[in-house]
Parts: structure tokens; sequence; C-alpha cells
């Protein structure tokens, strides 16, 4: 190797150090070209591939690693290539092929006649297939087996990824708490630089994506902030970021900014269109309808239910309450009944139930609701989750309303009021307080129903959730004057002191108010009045004697 190529190799291992894979990509595929690199730089070329989302040459590159060890007598490093080629390929739907190559890691490592680091990484997709097939108890099994094997050999990409797996298991049999312990564990060795790069990006997304199965969405925020810190980090990574963006979206969402929500999925949409990242690609679709919905843009909603179906996701429960809204009760009834119907895990069912009670009291059938809230009911009982005891209530609370019992409804809503209260969720939590409201209204409390109207018309002006503030404006109670333009009293403050030339955070502390607040009540009043930007809203505010 001559001196110029030995400073290439020497520039592309400080770009890996220092994690710029498209820089390490770079310098060590040119020095390639030159002459072949040593087998650990090699690697780093491998893994930089991957780190970029450059599926056929990391692929390529896995083949040619594999050889080299299968030459050098070296069974063990040439069965864990085979076994990272096998993991990729089932990712990207070649189930043939990955069956070839896992097949062929796993008769290297029989070979060998003892047992290896590479024995527990053949447990992973043991323990991922019985997992998807629904055999939890082989899963968990396979899972803590490739645990154990890496511990004993010190293997901490193993462990992670074992510990993991074996944490979705318990949560899915059930034991959350334990889970979620696990999970945690393999975290901690993912945050403190145990793991490597592309394990700590697949051990992030597990987690996280099993975090919102089972509703921890204080864990969720956290790890999501570790995630997107850990992508912000490293500006030339490709892999993980849609993925990233995508929760991101979720728990900007929970926390009620819905705009920054929309771009955070329209992001993870472009950066997914990009890379094979299709289940990342859908759920952002999917995340982007919902708010849609939300606000009442049901050309747009259908929009992007359409765009996340095309990618493969079936996009329930979203479409049937888009129905719903559209007048379709019917066809929305339909909907969530048939995918409730072919949907067994208890889990996943509690995602489309708290639907399924809406769309069959919107349908008049309270039976139905009832039946639905019952059994929502008992899962949140089963599984002992706050945030799913909440929305058991929230649908319990509903469908006493329907039978009459204003009285018993009071009690469920309070609870579950009160955990998205304690969450952070504004739009779950002005949801609950309009049923509040009705049923204090029932029982012939007019001031409280009145205050719990207000304010949940107030967060719904602030989010742009027009349907649920028709729907309080048409219950006729708390609902303060309007002007033609459609503005309500504090956004004529807000358009006011946008019109003097004050910034939001000047806004903000006299109205004594939160930055974001203030955010969402400007872009309420673009979109009222139609208009694009501060000087047009002042020139509109002046013209129309707004202020």
């Amino acid at each position: 190797m001559d001196m110029d190529t030995s400073r290439t190799v020497a520039d592309g291992r400080a770009a890996y150090a220092g994690r710029s894979w498209a820089a390490t990509f770079q310098l060590l595929s040119q020095a390639d070209e030159a002459a072949p690199l040593e087998v650990e730089d090699l690697e780093r070329l491998t893994w930089a591939a991957a780190l970029i989302g450059n599926d056929e040459a990391m692929l390529r590159l896995l083949e040619r690693l594999h050889r080299i060890h299968l030459e050098a007598g070296n069974c063990q490093r040439a069965a864990r290539a085979a076994f990272w080629l096998g993991m990729r390929l089932m990712t990207l739907g070649e189930i043939g092929q990955a069956s070839g190559w896992l097949t062929r890691a796993q008769r290297l490592v029989e070979r060998e006649g003892r047992e290896c680091a590479e024995t527990g990484y053949l447990l992973l997709p043991v323990a991922q297939r019985s997992l998807i097939d629904g055999n939890i108890e082989t899963a968990r099994a396979a899972a803590a087996g490739a645990a154990a094997i890496g511990d004993r050999f010190n293997e901490t990409d193993l462990i992670a990824l074992a510990r993991t797996l074996e944490g979705r298991c318990l949560t899915r049999q059930g034991q959350v708490a334990d889970g979620l312990a696990l999970l945690d564990e393999a975290m901690v060795a993912v945050t403190s630089g145990e793991v490597s790069p592309l394990v700590s990006g697949l051990v992030y997304c597990m987690v996280i994506a099993c975090c919102h199965q089972v509703y921890a969405v204080d864990r969720a925020r956290e790890w999501t902030g570790a995630l997107a810190a850990w992508c912000d980090a490293q500006p030339e990574l490709v892999t993980f970021t849609s993925s990233c963006l995508v929760h991101r979206a979720e728990i900007l969402q929970i926390n009620g900014a819905w705009g920054e929500a929309i771009a955070e999925a329209r992001r993870a949409a472009e950066r997914g269109a990009l890379t094979t990242d299709g289940e990342a690609s859908a759920e952002a679709h999917y995340q982007e309808g919902e708010i849609h919905r939300l606000r009442g843009a049901h050309a747009d909603a259908e929009e992007a239910y359409r765009h996340a179906s095309q990618a493969g996701m079936e996009p329930q429960p979203g479409l049937a309450l888009l129905r719903v809204a559209q007048g379709r009760v019917e066809a929305g009834g339909a909907a969530i009944q048939r995918v409730l119907d072919a949907t067994s895990d208890p889990l996943q069912r509690a995602r489309l139930l708290p639907a399924y009670v809406e769309v069959m009291l919107a349908f008049g059938d309270v039976e139905g609701a009832r039946r639905g809230a019952n059994e929502l009911d008992e899962i949140a009982a089963t599984l002992n989750i706050a945030i799913l005891r909440a929305i058991a209530g929230h649908a319990e609370g509903a469908v006493r309303l329907a039978e009459g019992d204003a009285r018993g409804a009071l009690g469920p809503l309070r609870e579950a009021f009160a955990v998205w209260q304690q969450v952070g969720a504004p739009y779950l939590a002005a949801r609950i307080r309009v049923l509040i409201g009705t049923a204090c209204r029932t029982l012939g409390d007019e001031d409280g129903a009145n205050l719990a109207f207000d304010a949940a018309r107030q967060v719904f002006d602030e989010l742009g959730a027009v349907p649920d503030a028709a729907r309080v404006d048409a219950l006729g109670a708390g609902k303060p004057a309007r002007t033609a333009d459609g503005l309500t009293p504090r956004e004529r403050e807000v358009l006011a002191r946008v019109a003097a030339g004050k910034t939001n955070k000047t806004i903000a502390r006299e109205l004594g108010l939160s930055d974001k607040t203030v955010d969402r009540h400007v872009s309420n009043i673009f979109t009222k009045l139609d208009v694009p930007s501060r000087a047009a809203a002042t020139a509109y505010a002046y013209q129309h004697k707004l202020i």
C-alpha cells in the first residue's frame, strides 16, 4: 500500500471514530480501490455503508467479509457475516436469501462443535420469528438464551439485542414492569456507548416502539429525546433517522404541538422514501393523517391515509374515525369491525377498541359500545398500565353517558382526565372535559358544565381542532363571542400585539401564556384570516378595524 493510500485509510479510520459515516464510506472505498483493505477496515466500510443506508454496498461487503473469513478458516467470523447478511435481507423482505444465509451461518457454527458468541446471535432470528408468530414463550426462551451466551462471552451487542427482545416478550405476556426494566437495561448500555452504532440504532427503535405499544409515554419521551440527540450528533447518519422523526412526531402530537408534529412526520416520510425504511414512511403518513383528521382537514387526511396504505400499513383506526367525521358512519363501523375481528393480541385490540366505542356510539349502538368498553376495561385491569386505564375510563364514561348514567360517568372520566393532565396531553384531556361538562349539565350543574366546556374549547382553539371546537359550540354553553372573522377574544388580543410589532415571546410574557400557546394563536389567526404573514395580518386588522 503506497503512502497516499495509507493516508486515505488513516483518514477513513479517523472519520469512523468521529462517526462521519459518509466520509468514512468515501475514504475507505477510495482506498479499497487502490489496494484491498485489511479486514478491520473492511468491516468499518461495511458498517459505514449500513449507516448511510447503502444496502447494496453493505450486502456486497458482508459477502466479501464472509468469503475472506471462510478462506482463512475462521468459521465463527464467517458465520457472523452470514448472520448479518441474513438479518438485513430479512428486513428487506428477501426471505429466501435470508433463510439461506442464516442456515449457512448455523451450519458453520455447528461445524465448530462448541458454543460461541455466534451461537447466541443465531438465537435472535428464532426469537423474532416466534414473537411475530405469537409463540411468546418460545421467543422469550430464545432471547434469554442469547442474553446468557452474550454474558458468558462479554458480547455487548448481543446482550443489548437479546435483552431488548426478552423485554418485548415480557410486555406481550402482560409482565409490563419486568419487560420495561429489561428495556431500560438495554438502553443504559446504548446511552453509555457500550454498543456499536448499528446495534444502538436497532435497540433505540425497538425500545421506543415497545414503549408506545404499552403506553409508557414518559419512557417514550425520554428515549425519543435521547434518540434525537444521538441522531443529531451524527449529521451523516441516514439509517434510523426516519424512525426517529416518526417517534418525535408521535410525542409532539401527544404534547399538543401539532404543527411541529406534521413537519416531523413529513420529514420522516421524505427520508423514508430515500431509504428502504418503508415501515417508518408508512407510520409517518399515518401520523400526518391523524393530525389532519383532528383539525378537520378531511381531504388531506384521506390522502395521508392512502399513502400509509400504499406503504403497507393498515390505516386504522384513523380512517374509520375519518369516515364517521364525514358522516359515513356505516362505512366507519364496517371498517373498524373488520380490523377488530382480525386482531387477537390484547395490546393491539386495546389500540382499536377506543375507536370502536366511539364509532358504535356515533352509530347509536350503545350495546356494542358497552361491549367494547367492557373489553377495554378487562385488558386495562389485566395489564395494569395507568394510561391504558385512563383510556378505558374515557370509554366507560362515554358509554355511561349514552346509557343515561351521568352520575356514574363522572368518576371514571375525572380519573382519566387526571392521568392525561399529568402526562401532558392537552387534546385528550380536553375531550374528556367535554364529557364531564355534558355530565354536569345533565345533573343540573350548569356552572360546572360551562367551566368544563370553556376550558376544553380554549384548548381546541389553540390546537386548531376545528371539529371539536364546533361540537363544543353546538352545546351552546361556555362559548365566548366570536367576531365575523372567527377570531376569539384571546386571538384578538394576540393580533393587537402582533400589529403593534411585538414578538411572540413578548406577547406571551404580557398575557401570561407559554411561548407555544402564543405560537398556536398566531398560526390560528393566519389560518382564520387567510393571510401568509404577520405583516399581512396587521394590514388585515387595520383594514377591517379589528383593533
